[in-house]
């Protein structure tokens, strides 16, 4: 992260720094980690693509059944655990791998060692998921929202994992300097939740069920968690590398920054409950879930306040990088979704919105609106600087922006306003049910309009990122890997 201004040459170079030394280093760390990197997310462009079909599908038999109803391969059950667990483990963990290890070395200022067997490490990863993904389509699936995985892919996901894991944590371990910064604290911390999350709910749900409601509980703490403890601390890492590196200036308080990250670690860990609100979960239980919930109000405030108040003053810059506009939406969207999230933990709240569309668009809203959107800013900041080379194409790059951005709003505003109406009508006995699922058609239906949008703008996105990895691939091979200081990928906006 930047600790001093710079000019606006300076803040759109991928190697920003003044010092020629420290251009080099970095170099020198991002060819260490190049391969890595680049597998990882070509993996992750390839389960995105894969998770838009199945979300699709999933999109439109929602409203027309009979849409493919000739195969049980594809039923709406199968294609929408498949297009969750594409759209998490696939792109979401791959993603990670990608552009967090890479923030990670940068700040430690250590070359990843081994990079090899990173690789191959994510080649199981991906055969594991695979393998997984098949089954819940073939009919092996868990029934167990989020942990659909059938149990013998698993054991590979979690060894994977284990594997690449430790190369964030060596490279901390290695790192020059004493001095931590604000995304080093987020990444360590989410590097050692996301094994505890997956593996105790694999062995209270899977493999050793514990008993009765325990294990409601413990899906839902898992569930949550995952969105909470391992896909939200690494897109506000990459949040707070990205602004303070593109605009050339610090992030606003350092103390601001202390306080979100403990807050964040004291108060998620209980939320997840307040979805079991009206179970037969022991009241002390649910109640620490609302309280906790509300309590994230104070995580996201100070995190909104603390990117607020680094781009202000320089919101034409912010438009006119490609990195800040997803990640400003993305940041936007985390405040926006997460005081929504509080509120739906009020019961009031939860009697209206509990099994309606609006937990749906909740869902969404947190995964793509807030987590994808920072981590296409984080490609869109990261590649250049792998691949020495300009994003070739300003126009798709637009196109994956406003079809990102339109698709998801549109998709977010019809499933909670469908969604809050679904659950006013529910709590009235004197309207039929068959009455109440008819009236969501119309919503489900611009849900589908939405994933054209994001269709559209992930073919962009995938077009245009195949487009520079295969002109670099072939200048590389004709001249050798050469160092272009002036390369940037906000000089193709």
């Amino acid at each position: 992260m930047s600790t001093a201004p710079q000019s606006n040459s300076q803040s759109v170079n991928p190697y920003s720094s003044q010092d020629a030394a420290e251009r080099a280093e970095l170099s020198q760390i991002d060819a260490s980690i190049r391969s890595s990197a680049l597998f990882f997310t070509v993996s992750a462009i390839f389960w995105l693509l894969a998770g838009t079909v199945f979300a699709l599908i999933a999109a439109y038999k929602a409203h027309e059944p009979s849409f493919m109803g000739d195969s049980a391969l594809t039923t709406f059950g199968r294609m929408r655990s498949a297009h969750l667990n594409a759209m998490a483990l696939g792109w979401g963990n791959n993603i990670i791998f990608a552009v967090g290890l890479w923030i990670m070395a940068r700040l430690c200022r250590s070359p990843i060692r081994h990079g090899g067997m990173l690789t191959i490490a994510g080649i199981f990863w991906n055969l594991g998921l695979t393998l997984g993904i098949a089954g819940i389509i073939k009919g092996d699936i868990t029934s167990v929202e989020w942990l659909e995985i059938p149990h013998y892919a698993t054991p590979l996901l979690a060894i994977s994992y284990a594997l690449i894991g430790v190369w964030g944590i060596v490279a901390f371990k290695f790192r020059k300097g004493e001095h931590v910064y604000v995304s080093q604290w987020y990444i360590l911390a989410a590097l050692f939740w996301f094994p505890w999350l997956y593996v105790i709910a694999q062995i209270m749900i899977i493999w050793f069920p514990a008993r009765g409601v325990v294990q409601s509980v413990t899906n839902w703490w898992f569930a949550h968690n995952v969105l909470g403890l391992w896909l939200t601390p690494m897109a506000l890492a990459t949040a707070y590398y990205l602004i303070p590196k593109v605009l050339g200036r610090p992030i606003y308080s350092y103390y601001l920054s202390v306080l979100g990250f403990w807050a964040l670690a004291i108060f998620y860990n209980w939320a997840g409950v307040h979805h079991l609100i009206g179970g037969p979960i022991p009241v002390w239980l649910i109640s620490a879930g609302i309280v906790a919930s509300v309590m994230m109000v104070i995580p996201v405030i100070v995190v909104g306040l603390n990117h607020h108040m680094s781009v202000v003053g320089l919101h034409k810059e912010v438009w006119r990088s490609p990195t800040l506009r997803f990640t400003v939406f993305g940041a936007i969207s985390y405040t926006l979704v997460s005081l929504i999230g509080s509120a739906m933990a009020v019961r009031t709240v939860n009697e209206v919105t509990h099994f309606t569309h609006f937990t749906v668009g909740h869902a969404h809203h947190g995964v793509y609106a807030f987590f994808s959107m920072i981590m296409f800013g984080g490609v869109y900041y990261m590649m250049p600087r792998l691949l020495k080379r300009e994003w070739p194409s300003a126009t798709l790059i637009k196109l994956h922006f406003w079809g990102s951005a339109i698709g998801i709003t549109v998709m977010v505003v019809a499933l909670q306003i469908g969604g809050w109406i679904q659950g006013v009508e529910m709590n009235n006995s004197e309207i039929p049910f068959l009455e109440i699922v008819q009236n969501t058609m119309p919503w489900l239906k611009a849900r589908t309009v939405s994933g054209v949008f994001l269709t559209v703008a992930h073919i962009a996105f995938a077009v245009n990122f195949f487009w520079m990895l295969f002109a670099a691939g072939a200048i590389r091979a004709k001249q050798g890997p050469t160092l272009l200081d002036s390369t940037s990928e906000e000089g193709a906006a």
